[in-house]
């Protein structure tokens, strides 16, 4: 049986009782509700009890009853019209979705009369389909939930629907007046530099440190380590303190309780989410990209340099940085820790499957971990939770490499958001957009939050529930809270085509993994990969903020410049890292 969270005014409490049967509680209102009370004839008066009814199910809102009951009111006229039109909507395979598609599309249905069909696939899947109907103007989805790295692509083309421009005007009458776009955390993440919106946050992981703070906290191992590196063993600030932390549990360590355990943990299926793995701000971790928010200015994510809003190279020879000394130092460290401290396993793991390795309690930290595993990680078979179902394990800022420096952005944040197409139907879009506001809406939110952990609203992270549950999740509340969700950011608008550009970072990384190839032959051709798409790109797009490369020049002369790409660093780094007591503190003055 699954453990649920709830958060009340009082505690933090787990329940037993299953969720289904407070959903079939409410699939099978209107059935109840006519067996129960036959007097209730008028389609009026049954509405308002189904109403009232779901309202109380959504007891965790940051609203309060009779705001939901409101919103939801609000939703029922508006989508009158629509009654009977079927849609298809579809989003990755996470925790958070998967609740939509079983839990949310069927109330909302029951709720409007629209018939929701919510599809779960993989991430390259779904960038596939999405793809697919953007360059063909086939119909084939109603609406997708789709990651605001591709905010690059959607404001250089015409396929994607100005969110902003159509809520005041086309869609001012089917938009919740509650909706409110600056509640929503990563709203910046999904507009161009005019401020127009392109995407609809839905929801929202970070890519934080995980470690076992049970284990850091023995007295023998900490006397241990500081023996033989000369300072504590705490929470890494630089990639040397966690190389030195992964040596000393794999090597020194090696057993607890009988049992082989290892000093990082990774995934590298040779799979499209390898690409992933690096690309979700590896190089910008290791300090390849410019000072700036949100992704480095000139040079951000993937090391490609734009001006002002036009990509001008990847190449360093270009004035891009993707195969600059610190994004080939980037990628020998990751290869590195992978074959001396991860376990061997870690090789046939891919994004979807890590978590699940993760919650058996062999590893002591993982420098690269998305927060969306916390379902897996607090379920009731976890190994990394305690008797009282609460984590052994702590969340922390993310260690930085050599290249890093203050200004920069400190990490990878992924806002998964609802993309609405021209290309659909009208009255299909419409009610897709009815639908997507329904999933993020102030009444359901907070109740989608502790299904998935992935919060979207500033009114549920402040909210004194969420508070109540800083014990139970181990860190993340505290991240949400503090400053450092503004300087985790996603991939950026520097990338102008993230499908077709990202399919090539996971077919490079794997040769370079599993070939006879170095670290810098690999982005060498990677970035040249890059400029050429990009070339192509300048050529069939007229957008203002379409490519046009740099003469290609002497990287010396680029690497001499002040910025990105920064030149070598011969000297190694020493092992820095933060006592447990200072790590919260370290959140809340990251906002740069």
């Amino acid at each position: 049986m699954k453990r649920y969270l709830l958060a009340s005014s009082r505690a933090l409490v787990t329940i037993d009782k299953p969720f289904f049967i407070s959903l079939l509680f409410i699939l099978l209102l209107p059935f109840t509700a006519q067996s129960s009370q036959t007097k209730l004839k008028p389609t009026e008066q049954l509405s308002s009890i189904y109403i009232n009814d779901i309202a109380e199910f959504f007891i965790n809102s940051s609203i309060s009853l009779n705001e939901r009951k409101a919103e939801l009111d609000w939703f029922q006229t508006a989508s009158s019209p629509y009654k009977g039109i079927k849609i298809t909507v579809i989003s990755e395979d996470i925790p958070t979705h998967r609740y939509e598609s079983q839990y949310l599309a069927k109330i909302f249905t029951q709720l409007t009369g629209i018939q929701v069909s919510h599809e779960i696939t993989g991430e390259d899947d779904l960038v596939k389909r999405l793809q697919l109907q953007m360059t063909s103007g086939l119909h084939i989805y109603d609406g997708y939930i789709n990651d605001s790295d591709f905010i690059g692509t959607h404001i250089r083309s015409d396929h994607v629907v100005p969110l902003s421009d159509f809520v005041t005007n086309e869609w001012k009458e089917i938009t919740l007046p509650t909706l409110d776009f600056d509640d929503f955390i990563g709203i910046n993440f999904t507009k161009d530099a005019q401020g127009t919106i392109y995407q609809l946050p839905d929801q929202q992981f970070a890519n934080l440190y995980w470690y076992r703070h049970d284990w850091f906290s023995n007295p023998e191992f900490q006397d241990k380590f500081k023996a033989k590196y000369g300072y504590e063993l705490a929470v890494p600030q630089n990639w040397q303190a966690y190389e030195d932390i992964a040596q000393f549990f794999t090597v020194d360590i090696k057993e607890i309780d009988g049992k082989r355990i290892w000093g990082h943990f990774d995934y590298a299926k040779y799979e499209p989410s390898l690409g992933w793995r690096i690309s979700d701000s590896w190089l910008s971790l290791a300090g390849v990209n410019d000072v700036g928010l949100p992704s480095g200015l000139p040079v951000g994510d993937w090391g490609i340099r734009a001006e002002k809003c036009t990509p001008v190279g990847a190449s360093v020879s270009r004035g891009g940085a993707l195969n600059s000394p610190a994004a080939i130092y980037a990628l020998e460290k990751y290869k590195f820790w992978l074959e001396n401290y991860a376990p061997p396993e870690s090789k046939q793991l891919t994004f979807r499957t890590a978590a699940q390795f993760l919650s058996q309690g062999s590893v002591a930290q993982q420098i690269f971990w998305y927060s969306a595993f916390v379902p897996i990680l607090l379920d009731e078979k976890s190994k990394v939770v305690d008797e009282n179902g609460d984590p052994l394990w702590r969340l922390a800022p993310s260690p930085r490499g050599k290249y890093w420096q203050e200004g920069m952005k400190s990490g990878y944040q992924d806002a998964g958001s609802w993309t609405f197409l021209h290309s659909t139907p009208d009255k299909q879009k419409e009610a897709a957009w009815l639908y997507a506001q329904f999933t993020v809406s102030k009444t359901v939110s907070f109740d989608k939050l502790l299904n998935g952990f992935t919060p979207i609203r500033h009114s549920d992270i402040q909210s004194q529930a969420f508070t109540y549950m800083q014990t139970r999740l181990g860190g993340l509340v505290e991240f949400y809270q503090s400053d450092a969700k503004n300087v985790w950011t996603p991939s950026g608008v520097n990338i102008p085509d993230y499908s077709a550009m990202a399919a090539m970072w996971w077919q490079h990384i794997g040769e370079y993994l599993y070939g006879d190839i170095s670290a810098r032959e690999t982005l060498f051709k990677l970035a040249g990969k890059f400029d050429q798409h990009m070339q192509t790109l300048s050529k069939t797009s007229d957008h203002q903020c379409a490519p046009e490369l740099n003469m290609i020049s002497d990287p010396e002369l680029w690497l001499s410049r002040l910025g990105a790409p920064w030149k070598e660093i011969t000297k190694e780094q020493k092992g820095v890292t933060l006592p447990f007591s200072e790590v919260y503190k370290r959140w809340n003055t990251d906002n740069r």
